[in-house]
């Protein structure tokens, strides 16, 4: 089976999390997605987010219609910042056998060495690297050396993606003023359940 892996703080969930993964599912012939929430974001240090279990549930309840997609809790880990290459070891454990595939952008693959054991992590799985039109060619400038030559080799596959016009934390401004999001830029679902517990103000 085909795994494919989608980290994030989700805060809060929008289609710019949602669009660009049903793309990558369908370009590398995913059988599963599991998205994993994290509690702890490692790049993110000191950053206030919602509730670790908010998160979770906004990510569940966007996910409800989507066939293949899950939502697992493997990375809220309160207290400690959740590290992918931990992630992927525990991952191969639960999952012997599977082929797992890590989705991530593109401006998180040219930051790749930064994150923990970076190098055993592209050892762990394959690398679906999700890139806006065009952007490819731009980030490339960014990349070490040992970098190029991963982009090149057969562990790394690039899918296209159309943009989503939105960001979290442009969200999170508009939702903490009381103001509606733009049209299509969040499931419906989620940002009832925002408005229900008063998630961002």
């Amino acid at each position: 089976m085909k795994i494919g892996l989608f980290g994030g703080s989700f805060d809060p969930f929008h289609y710019g999390h949602l669009w660009p993964v049903r793309e990558a599912r369908r370009h590398l012939g995913l059988d599963r997605v599991l998205y994993l929430p994290t509690a702890s974001p490692p790049h993110k240090p000191g950053r206030q987010t919602a509730p670790a279990w908010s998160r979770f549930a906004m990510v569940e309840l966007a996910l409800l219609r989507e066939a293949g997609m899950r939502v697992s809790p493997l990375e809220l880990t309160p207290g400690r910042p959740a590290y992918t290459v931990e992630s992927l070891a525990r991952l191969h454990q639960e999952h012997p056998g599977d082929e797992l595939w890590l989705l991530i952008g593109g401006d998180n693959f040219a930051q790749l060495p930064t994150w923990k054991s970076w190098r055993r992590l592209t050892r762990l799985a394959l690398l679906g690297v999700i890139v806006r039109p065009r952007e490819k060619a731009r980030l490339k400038e960014s990349w070490s050396p040992e970098l190029r030559r991963l982009a090149a080799g057969d562990r790394v596959e690039f899918v296209g993606n159309r943009p989503v016009r939105i960001s979290s934390t442009r969200l999170r401004e508009l939702l903490a003023a009381g103001q509606e999001p733009p049209p299509r830029t969040m499931p419906r679902v989620v940002l009832e359940y925002i408005r229900k517990y008063s998630l961002y103000r």
